[in-house]
């Protein structure tokens, strides 16, 4: 008995639906057999049926191969050593580039007005390297704002000498002499730095900042030359207005005040203990004369201590590798920097870098061997100290003299 639906059959061939409007499929189009993934080749003859099909793949159904590792080993795997290799080919030429240029870049806003080779009679070189080291009270490129900010008075923009130092650098330490601007010295022969004429010595004695204002550094390293038999291989001067400004770029100098300040005069007004001075206190600070009991012999220490420490600030990292920083603090302070004309960009850095290891306890700082008064009110040097201070600094020897005050 026929047990399926009206209309269908038993039979292979009725299944096709008896009545139906339908096509009829096609016999001729039979599935392809699909290999089931994990069975070797090899077995498909006991299966009854080979398709003909042996990729091991199903079309369109992204499979892998056999072994599993996926259809993309054929592409070459990424080389991460060679990418990081050229990586830093490239970051150590970007700096490379970067710091050339910028070398050239400060070295060219160096202000090298100072004639050093019309220096006369000069004292043979010996072993290191000497730096003066002159702070100015230039107002050169001051407003008259900046002026009455700053304290500074006076409408000169050709200046006076208010710090002079000597710093020697050499492989037995570095040492940093201040020489009061009070300081008695004899006048020595020279040669005008702008006439060119020829002054003789009449064996003239006056305080040391008085030769700079007679004809500028050039007459003031003769001096300093003729009175110390020790040769000045290079000059740096800076003025009140460059000085704030660097503090300022470098976001301040901390300094520990041994003791409350107030001088109208210079407009310190300082309590006493360890603070950030931005530019204006600090060239206050500097400045201070007569707020101190020791007077001219006491501002040359603070000085000392501050100028090492804003060299010491300036080349931190934090300043260095920051062109945020970095750039307006050389900005500022190579604008004003007023050197001598044999004197490189490097030369500027080896000396600052001198003074943040004075400031380090890698040197010396002492004030140039004082006798006592003089004539006039001025100092006089102990003669047989500083003949011994600068022995030593020629034969690059370590300074053992002391200033005792």
């Amino acid at each position: 008995m026929n047990q399926w639906p009206d209309g269908w059959t038993d039979s292979p061939r009725g299944r096709e639906g008896r009545g139906s409007d339908a096509p009829r499929p096609d016999p001729t189009r039979v599935m392809p057999h699909t290999q089931r993934p994990g069975v070797p080749p090899q077995s498909r003859g006991q299966q009854g049926y080979d398709s003909g099909y042996n990729t091991g793949q199903v079309y369109g159904g992204g499979g892998g191969r056999d072994d599993g590792q996926g259809p993309y080993d054929d592409r070459p795997r990424p080389n991460w050593g060679r990418r990081i290799k050229i990586g830093l080919i490239v970051l150590v030429v970007v700096v490379l580039v970067w710091s050339i240029g910028t070398y050239f870049w400060a070295d060219s806003k160096l202000r090298k007005e100072v004639d050093l080779g019309i220096v006369e009679d000069r004292p043979e070189s010996g072993d290191g390297t000497n730096y003066l080291i002159v702070g100015s009270d230039s107002r050169e490129g001051m407003s008259d704002q900046e002026k009455k900010d700053l304290h500074t008075g006076g409408p000169t923009d050709e200046g006076r000498t208010d710090s002079i130092m000597i710093l020697h650098v050499g492989s037995s330490g570095n040492t940093m002499i201040s020489l009061p601007r009070d300081s008695d010295v004899e006048v020595p022969s020279f040669t005008g730095s702008d006439s060119g004429k020829h002054y003789e010595g009449q064996g003239k004695h006056t305080k040391i900042n008085a030769t700079y204002a007679q004809d500028g550094p050039e007459l003031l390293v003769r001096t300093v030359e003729h009175n110390t038999g020790l040769k000045i291989d290079h000059y740096a001067e800076i003025g009140f207005g460059g000085f704030a400004k660097i503090v300022d770029a470098v976001g301040g100098v901390e300094m520990d005040i041994p003791r409350d300040i107030k001088d109208e005069k210079s407009g310190a007004d300082l309590k006493k203990g360890t603070q950030t001075l931005d530019g204006r206190q600090a060239l206050a600070f500097v400045r201070t004369r007569y707020a101190l009991p020791g007077s001219d012999l006491d501002r040359t220490k603070n000085q000392q201590k501050f100028l090492a420490a804003l060299a010491n600030q300036a080349a931190t990292p934090s300043t260095v590798l920051n062109p945020f920083k970095l750039y307006p603090t050389m900005g500022a302070g190579l604008d004003t920097l007023k050197v001598d004309k044999d004197m490189s960009l490097w030369n500027v850095a080896s000396m600052f870098w001198a003074m943040k290891g004075v400031s380090g306890g890698e040197g010396k700082s002492m004030n140039m061997p004082i006798a006592g008064p003089a004539p006039g009110g001025n100092l006089a040097w102990d003669k047989a100290k500083v003949k011994q201070l600068v022995d030593q600094l020629n034969n690059d020897e370590k300074v053992t003299v002391s200033s005792d005050r």
